[in-house]
């Protein structure tokens, strides 16, 4: 069988992606057209009369007091104040803090220049509004006006109206849809920009035939789909020994002509390969009626779209969600029909008036008509005549009643307003946190109100999760340049730069490394919710001032520390210069893990010698130097006095030879007598 032309192939796949598509609309549409209805009703000045109610009360008040937007502010609010941080930490547990740390800084920085924050605050706020938000990740070139700089970063881009241009297999039911075979994003392009852009005619797209439940093409908008297709994709796992019978493992893709050059310099030689199995994300650009771009394999083996949800389950096999608005729309319309009512009923009788037989006003309409305006100080009427002829004094034949707010009507609008605040979550109680309360009191009322919010923060944070596993996925086939240098940035916001694949010694084997390889970064992805950093800062002098007073008098280490991290978290104009010097004086004390650069100066700082220590070793050396001066002159007095005494016995010595001579020289001249006598 011949091998299908890559026109057929593509035709292929742009009729299977309009049935998928087509299957998936057709469960979904009613589901995401309320949360579209939902988030039009809290944000859309007129929307809450919508629909039949809008034409029942046609030529009549239309109020609308807001309660709903409100409080989906206050939700918002609350998580704005409480960011999502992430984490990245090992599958094994085993400990690469310099690997993990890197991830976690360049996943800030992507965060940081792509403006992450309006791509997640888009997301939460769809997603508590309507039900359904979303996060697209995608890769670019950091300098696209150079053609022979192929360094990419990965960024964070919005998906607005997520409810209806989102769409992801039906058989993936995970909330992060990580196990989604497929997806459709669908954005929108007018017909003009459409024809310079793809040179096709939009009009072309036959729906009927397709019986497609979306409308591709509607007045001058032309909608576009970008389809993400799971394919499964071999890769050549190659494994290299060295001398020492070690082995390396590489990707195909990773054997550059320079890395193989330096594999057999360093004495590797390949010894076998493997065909390993991977998931590879493949992307088309889509119209009604063609593939408009085939664009290749994207980085990374995740489809990247992280969605969230406000809340969600499935019923009868169908995934339902829904944010906030959903079961506060019928009180929100019954109370805006209530104050409606009532502002017709003031409207039409705001006070008594008096009621004159046409007679009596004959002449003096003018006067009546202009005494609101003008304030005169009385009004006349004609008197009426009586069968006499005589004119008969007579005031107002009657006069009309203000009105009366039915019974009923006061009560429902009671009601009503508490059903609100049940529902909506009661705002006034952050009213109750004034200046004057205890902070246990402000901690409980806190508690309330984040109970309140806590499932859509919850929910986003499974969100951000999911965006750092498809982040991390795509960083290990873009960050791959050797000796690249990246910016980082740390938890307090701190900049900071690494280079990848920098040769490093391993800790426990001893064999020299890349040190910051994504090809190694196997991690989990752990996320926690907490304050702003500014919120954060505050906090943390607010505790260490507290923790400092428990502090024993006599620990002055613990005492400088607690005042350096102090000093260090504390914010204000012109306070950084302060805060970097408290912040190294932290690290010089080993209460701060120092960066890259300060671990490396102050190894460098290790080698020279410090001033201070040579000083000190020469007053040392000095002070030994008189010591062994000093010995040797006791050790030379010693020595005289033992010469001298060597001396003395040796004249006494002499002494005592001579003087036995001399004796035995007087005895030898002696007589025999006194010889014998000596003797005796």
């Amino acid at each position: 069988m011949p091998r299908p032309t890559n026109d057929e192939r593509l035709r292929k796949i742009h009729a299977d992606a309009i049935q998928q598509f087509d299957r998936i609309q057709e469960v979904l549409k009613d589901e995401r057209e309320q949360c579209l209805q939902d988030r039009r009703f809290y944000s859309i000045a007129g929307a809450q009369w919508e629909g039949s109610l809008g034409e029942q009360f046609e030529n009549k008040p239309k109020f609308e007091v807001n309660k709903t937007h409100l409080a989906v502010i206050r939700i918002f609010n609350e998580y704005r104040n409480n960011r999502i941080s992430v984490d990245f930490v090992s599958k094994t547990g085993e400990t690469d803090d310099d690997l993990a740390d890197a991830c976690d800084g360049l996943f800030r920085a992507d965060e940081h220049d792509s403006v992450a924050e309006e791509a997640y605050d888009n997301a939460f706020e769809e997603a508590v509004g309507g039900g359904m938000g979303a996060i697209r990740l995608c890769t670019e070139y950091e300098n696209e006006y150079d053609p022979d700089d192929d360094r990419q970063r990965i960024r964070f881009e919005p998906i607005y109206d997520a409810d209806t241009s989102v769409w992801f297999d039906l058989d993936a039911k995970r909330q992060d849809k990580s196990d989604a075979k497929y997806c459709f994003v669908i954005y929108s392009k007018t017909k003009d920009s459409f024809i310079e852009e793809w040179d096709e005619d939009p009009s072309s797209w036959p729906k009927d035939d397709n019986q497609v439940h979306f409308d591709w093409y509607a007045l001058d908008v032309v909608y576009i789909a970008e389809y993400y297709l799971i394919e499964d994709k071999g890769k050549w796992r190659i494994i290299y020994q060295g001398t020492a019978e070690d082995e390396i493992k590489l990707w195909e893709s990773e054997v550059t002509p320079e890395k193989l050059e330096e594999l057999i310099a360093t004495g590797y030689k390949e010894i076998r390969r493997k065909r390993v199995k991977t998931k590879a994300v493949h992307k088309y650009i889509l119209c009604g009626n063609s593939v408009l771009e085939d664009c290749g394999y994207i980085a990374g083996e995740n489809i990247p779209i992280a969605p969230n949800y406000g809340k969600r389950w499935f019923i009868n096999n169908i995934e339902r969600c829904m944010g906030h608005v959903r079961l506060t729309k019928d009180a929100q319309r019954l109370f805006n029909m209530q104050l409606s009512k009532l502002g017709e009923i003031a409207a039409l009788s705001p006070i008594s008036k008096p009621i004159f037989s046409p007679e009596q006003v004959a002449g003096h309409t003018t006067m009546w008509e202009q005494d609101n305006m003008k304030n005169y100080p009385f009004l006349l009427i004609n008197s009426i005549t009586g069968a006499d002829g005589n004119p008969i004094p007579t005031g107002p034949l009657a006069y009309t009643k203000s009105p009366e707010i039915p019974q009923a009507n006061a009560a429902l609008l009671q009601i009503t307003d508490t059903s609100l605040q049940d529902m909506l979550g009661n705002q006034q109680e952050a009213d109750k946190m004034s200046s004057n309360i205890s902070g246990k009191s402000r901690e409980i009322i806190q508690v309330r109100l984040d109970m309140q919010t806590y499932i859509y923060v919850s929910n986003f944070a499974k969100c951000i999760r999911r965006v750092a596993e498809i982040w991390l996925s795509m960083a290990r086939d873009v960050y791959v340049e050797p000796k690249r240098k990246m910016k980082t940035i740390g938890q307090s916001e701190e900049v900071g730069t690494i280079e990848l694949m920098e040769p490093t010694k391993d800790q426990n084997t001893g064999a020299l490394v890349h040190g910051i390889d994504f090809n190694r970064a196997k991690f989990d992805v752990a996320v926690t919710v907490g304050p702003a950093s500014t919120t954060r800062r505050q906090a943390t002098v607010r505790a260490l001032t507290e923790l400092l007073a428990y502090v024993p008098q006599d620990d002055v280490e613990a005492k400088q520390i607690l005042l350096s991290m102090i000093i260090k978290n504390t914010e204000g104009e012109g306070m950084s210069a302060t805060n970097e010097f408290f912040r190294k004086r932290l690290v010089k004390m080993g209460a701060e893990k120092p960066t890259d650069e300060e671990k490396q100066a102050m190894e460098a700082a290790a080698q020279q010698p410090d001033p201070q220590s040579e000083l000190m070793n020469a007053m040392a050396e000095e002070a030994s130097a008189k010591a062994v001066g000093e010995r040797a002159k006791v050790l030379q007095t010693v020595a005289n006095v033992e010469k001298i005494k060597s001396e003395t016995i040796k004249n006494l010595a002499d002494v005592d030879m001579a003087s036995t001579k001399q004796a035995l020289d007087i005895a030898a001249s002696a007589t025999p007598e006194a010889q014998q006598l000596v003797q005796g």
